[in-house]
């Protein structure tokens, strides 16, 4: 495995220029990451210029989207999950274009013990919003391979927020608390109110409850209304947050930068097609790492694809969730990133 510092592997820009424009290679330039990673470094060094301990998190890396390369990442996170696990993914709304292939997830899940696929149902009405209409969107989408376990089938559960921007607690799906494990598999994409959806979304989303919980998430039971821009972010962080502590170490992370549309899943067969290629994945046992490094690779890709993406997190105010999670103390914004290829 090679290591690279977050600081080293953005700036690769010119070493990594002639990869860029095929497809599925990554591309890392200057610009956006680059700028955040110098301040960073400038942040984390004392008056007298001296560097000051700073603890950098592991994200793992590989360019290949495969169940193979998807196991052996597993391997270098999965340290601490054990007892009955819950892999907590997207499955999406019926037929959509762009959600996880479903032959690398049931290799992954086979080779996880007593694990089982989690989803809840949603807030926004459609074939997800009653755990009847979930089940036959998920016999559609082919997540029949397993059991899935729609966790909000039978209510919820209050998670507390210990120290939360806004929140106090956040109503999960009640069969949350039967795992002893999370494992957090995303794919990572745009997201129309979120401006981007990475694991962070996955789970203060995805877990909460679709009556209750997703209300609380997006606003509507204090603020009356969807609310948008940093507060739904730091909303997010807190039903996050919520999570990570719940769990503590039993809990790992996954990103697949795979066919990034600017809309996420639950936009279905509507979604916009993706214009930056695939970049690979990543995975870490920390949550804001993991983020920061997947928003990096997008702002470091080499060329003009990735605009629309970047333009749909700066809009929706998306890197808000990134800095709402170290005000939460919810991990490291600096990482070292450690390729397996």
């Amino acid at each position: 495995m090679k290591n690279i510092s977050r600081r080293g592997f953005v700036k690769m820009a010119g070493v990594a220029a002639a990869a860029v424009a095929a497809p599925g290679i990554l591309g890392l330039a200057s610009g956006c990451a680059k700028e955040r990673s110098e301040a960073v470094s400038a942040a984390a060094s004392t008056s007298d210029g001296t560097a000051a301990a700073a603890t950098k998190a592991k994200v793992y890396f590989t360019k290949h989207i495969d169940a193979e390369h998807l196991g052996r990442l597993y391997e270098q996170v999965n340290a601490d999950i054990r007892g009955r696990v819950a892999i907590k993914l997207h499955t999406g709304e019926p037929h959509g274009p762009n959600i996880l292939p479903r032959d690398m997830v049931q290799s992954f899940q086979a080779g996880i013990p007593n694990s089982t696929i989690i989803e809840a149902n949603v807030a926004y009405g459609g074939a997800r919003s009653t755990t009847e209409q979930h089940r036959e969107t998920l016999k559609v989408n082919g997540w029949d391979f397993c059991p899935v376990d729609i966790i909000d089938a039978d209510g919820d559960v209050n998670f507390p927020v210990n120290g939360g921007l806004h929140l106090k607690e956040v109503a999960m799906g009640a069969h949350l608390a039967d795992y002893d494990s999370l494992v957090v598999l995303t794919h990572f994409k745009g997201h129309a109110m979120g401006g981007f959806g990475g694991s962070l979304k996955n789970i203060a989303i995805g877990c909460a409850s679709g009556q209750v919980g997703k209300r609380q998430v997006h606003g509507l039971t204090d603020y009356g209304k969807w609310v948008t821009g940093g507060l739904f972010m730091e909303l997010m962080a807190d039903s996050g947050k919520a999570i990570c502590d719940h769990f503590g170490q039993q809990i790992t992370f996954l990103n697949v930068l795979r066919r990034m549309s600017v809309d996420c899943d639950c936009a279905g067969t509507s979604a916009a097609e993706p214009v930056i290629p695939d970049l690979g994945m990543l995975a870490s046992t920390d949550i804001l790492a993991i983020d920061q490094a997947s928003v990096d690779l997008v702002y470091g890709f080499g060329d003009d694809r990735k605009k629309d993406l970047i333009e749909r997190i700066e809009s929706r105010e998306g890197l808000r969730q990134l800095s709402a999670m170290k005000e939460l103390n919810m991990g490291s914004d600096q990482y070292e990133l450690i390729s397996l290829d």
